[in-house]
């Protein structure tokens, strides 16, 4: 029996989300567990998840999970936005939630930072992409950055 189908479709966060890591280098997307996960071979993000512990807890619905560079983990552990995931945080992945970007307990929602959302992603996919699509990533990059298109 197949998971239930744990997202909409019509979500606008999830659209933009989505945007972003299909822009990169052979990303595609499929759904796994009842949510969307993008990928090259390896997964690299993923729409929602569950907090560790509670999987009653609605936190991480509306989340983006990646895998954080570890030159960034330390940083990204003081930040109170950040959760640890259920079952993929034992392997380093966090979780952002998009659907809270103000810092939790301030009172204060703010808006998401979709600069920031692009940054995580871009380094998932860097870690997990292979280093033929990373050349790729760095070329296109370049190519932007020289105003080429």
């Amino acid at each position: 029996m197949g998971h239930p189908i744990m997202f909409d479709d019509t979500d606008p966060l999830l659209a933009r989300l989505r945007r972003i890591c299909l822009a990169l280098p052979d990303a595609a997307e499929k759904i796994s567990h009842g949510r969307p996960n993008w990928y090259t071979t390896k997964v690299f993000a993923s729409y929602g998840g569950t907090v560790k512990g509670d999987h009653a807890d609605p936190l991480l619905a509306r989340a983006l999970l990646f895998l954080p560079d570890p030159e960034d983990l330390p940083a990204l552990e003081q930040d109170e936005r950040i959760v640890v995931p259920a079952y993929v945080g034992v392997r380093g992945w966090r979780a952002l939630p998009l659907d809270r970007p103000g810092r939790q307990g301030t009172g204060s929602p703010g808006a998401v930072d979709w600069d920031e959302v692009a940054e995580l992603v871009e380094s998932s996919y860097r870690q997990l992409a292979g280093p033929r699509r990373v050349a790729r990533l760095d070329a296109e990059q370049r190519g932007v950055d020289r105003g080429d298109r």
